[in-house]
């Protein structure tokens, strides 16, 4: 049963921020959030920059939220939880959201609550708002079914390669026939293939090896850099090798390293994921997927 005041009829995947990394330029698109209606439910999938304007642009009226699921606690997944549920508390929120995610997500909230004690107390005395502090529901990812007390719609975690980072989660989705992963932040990982077994949509994370380069090129710790991204994330031809052994039926890519360099082109991706024998989508913000 959903938590929100409005019903969710429909069913659709629209990508909020399509970009890997916490950097924006100008012009350019924002760091990774997701929004999935499903089931009747209405749930965000990570909280990087952007995400309130993106789905109040995606015609979300943000007290109406519901569910929001952080896969893992780098910036450009996590930064702008905070704000979005602060925005939807002064337009309205009065029920309850949960929010799931790994342990140190409490902390994150403990401290956005401090810092924004002044504001919260002042609006509660002075506006007669509920307490933002009794509205949100923290709930700690674990590996396997995510409890819901739903009876249309599951979810289930899975625990995936992104170094140093160790509680990193891809996500399953699954409502009415219609299931839709989210790998989150991972290395190359043969185990996801499974967990994405037969999905309808798989958005999974993926880069270019020539924008890696041009990334190294144009940052200042750029040896470091590489070091990273090779060791913690995933090439578009690797993706492309999970979605076919899954036998996902379409594989949207996402959280896109380059996503806003010059010279880089959509056919390039699909260049990189030829292997793949479904649909392909490349992703960008405002990105919008309905069941078919």
């Amino acid at each position: 049963m959903s938590a929100s005041n409005v019903p969710v009829t429909k069913e659709r995947l629209v990508i909020l921020g399509s970009k890997g990394g916490p950097a924006i330029r100008p012009g350019g698109p924002s760091p990774t959030s997701s929004l999935i209606e499903i089931g009747g439910r209405r749930c965000v999938v990570d909280c990087g920059l952007g995400v309130t304007r993106g789905l109040v642009e995606a015609g979300v009226v943000l007290k109406d939220l519901d569910l929001i699921f952080i896969t893992h606690m780098h910036s450009d997944h996590v930064l702008e939880l905070g704000p979005l549920l602060h925005t939807a508390w002064t337009t309205g929120l009065a029920t309850p959201v949960r929010v799931y995610g790994p342990a140190d997500l409490i902390e994150y909230w403990d401290g956005f609550l401090g810092s924004m004690r002044y504001d919260i107390d002042l609006r509660i005395e002075d506006e007669g708002r509920p307490d933002l502090r009794e509205l949100v529901e923290i709930h700690l990812l674990q590996e396997g079914d995510v409890p819901l007390e739903d009876d249309v719609l599951s979810i289930s975690a899975l625990r995936v390669d992104h170094p140093p980072v160790v509680d990193c989660f891809a996500l399953r989705f699954e409502a009415n026939g219609w299931s839709v992963v989210f790998s989150a932040d991972t290395a190359y990982f043969p185990p996801l293939a499974d967990f994405a077994r037969g999905c309808d949509l798989l958005v999974h994370e993926a880069m270019l090896a020539r924008g890696v380069d041009r990334i190294v090129e144009i940052t200042g710790n750029g040896e470091r850099l590489r070091e990273h991204l090779l060791a913690s994330h995933t090439m578009a031809p690797d993706a492309a090798r999970i979605a076919e052994a899954a036998g996902a039926r379409h594989l949207v890519l996402h959280h896109l390293i380059p996503a806003d360099l010059p010279g880089f082109k959509e056919a390039e991706w699909h260049d990189a994921t030829k292997d793949y024998s479904g649909k392909t989508t490349v992703s960008h913000d405002g990105l919008e997927i309905k069941r078919s």
